[in-house]
């Protein structure tokens, strides 16, 4: 799985664009600045992004090529994140954020179940969460995404892993990604803000 990604990271053409993701840019937008954990950041658009808007940030992904894109983008926006190479399997909550933001980071239910675990002891009371993948019926379209049902989310399951964040919001729409290469046109989404009290 690894190779796949590095293999799709070192293509010459930004894989998911530069400019970040529009719900997200939408919530750093609207929020003060703080500190903001990233997982599987991918070449960093969403990282940098933040950072431009006065957020500390931390980020990681498993692909070597895809964190090498996201400091050397920073670099160009004179900008510094700290971006580590990590696996989500080894993710063990140790600092706490003002938020987490969990973009397009899909997985299996066993391994989903405990990194969901390990990012809401990673939000600081009073913090947030910001979520958003693909749903189910993304299996409908062909925008992107995993072509496997186990990978994709609904509403229910995604509440029933976060019992204890109060939902602000919490909706399932279908909108046209403009996303890079890899994220064009109709796609099923699922966008979630929650808080930790």
């Amino acid at each position: 799985m690894n190779e796949f990604w590095n293999q799709r990271y070192a293509e010459k053409e930004w894989v998911y664009g530069q400019n970040p993701n529009l719900y997200f840019k939408k919530f750093i937008d609207s929020n003060k600045p703080g500190t903001l954990l990233l997982p599987a950041d991918g070449e960093g658009r969403n990282s940098v992004y933040a950072a431009t808007k006065g957020w500390q940030v931390d980020a990681f992904d498993f692909s070597e090529v895809a964190r090498k894109r996201a400091l050397d983008f920073a670099d160009s926006k004179k900008e510094k994140i700290k971006f580590e190479l990590k696996d989500i399997q080894n993710f063990k909550a140790g600092k706490k954020y003002d938020a987490v933001a969990l973009i397009y980071v899909h997985l299996p239910q066993v391994l989903r179940k405990s990194f969901h675990k390990e990012i809401y002891e990673s939000i600081k009371p009073g913090g947030f969460l910001v979520l958003e993948a693909f749903a189910k019926e993304q299996l409908g379209f062909d925008s992107g995404g995993p072509k496997d049902l186990e990978l994709l989310y609904d509403a229910p399951l995604l509440c029933s892993d976060f019992p204890f964040l109060h939902l602000l919001s919490c909706e399932q729409v279908e909108s046209n990604l403009n996303e890079g290469p890899y994220h064009q046109g109709k796609a099923a989404l699922l966008r979630m803000i929650g808080q930790r009290l």
